[in-house]
């Protein structure tokens, strides 16, 4: 059995001195404003696994109105949604990501961040792909008020005999 599941995340952009991203702290002028840590690439992946799992979204597990979660990083988020997941026997078949994001650059970063993602989601890097994409000048992105991600997450359920959790 498989199971397909789709997450989707925007934050403001504020100036800053660093941007949480994937996992990983990036030198940057700006920052995501949000009641976590606000990395938009984690947020999109969480949704996208309660979707595939049929759990609701993000803010049903981890409300902003609950203090608990104020400046929480959100891999202890996505350690958790990743428990649900192999409480109900799925495992990473694959995890496609797309980051929406005039500046920084992110390509100097994309393997650190799915080298910390794998680590977290429990599976092997090449079941991660992350992609990074401009506004080119345009819209929120493009004028550097925001940053979007998306995530499209493949779960298949792991076989009685598979000694990876």
């Amino acid at each position: 059995m498989i199971r397909i599941g789709h997450g989707h995340d925007t934050h403001r952009l504020e100036t800053g001195k660093r941007l949480r991203l994937g996992g990983i702290d990036i030198e940057a002028s700006v920052q995501a404003i949000g009641h976590s840590d606000a990395d938009c690439l984690v947020h999109a992946i969480c949704d996208a696994l309660l979707g595939a799992l049929t759990l609701g979204d993000l803010g049903r597990h981890f409300p902003d109105t609950d203090r608990r979660y104020q400046a929480i990083d959100s891999t202890i988020l996505l350690q958790d949604i990743v428990k649900m997941m192999q409480t109900r026997g799925f495992q990473i078949g694959h995890l496609d990501a797309t980051v929406h994001l005039e500046k920084p650059k992110l390509a100097p970063h994309i393997h650190a961040m799915r080298t910390v993602l794998a680590h977290h989601l429990n599976t092997d890097l090449e079941r991660i792909n992350i992609k990074a994409t401009t506004g080119e000048g345009i819209g929120i992105i493009g004028r550097g008020e925001a940053i979007v991600c998306d995530a499209v997450v493949l779960l298949e359920k792991r076989r009685l005999n598979d000694e990876s959790s």
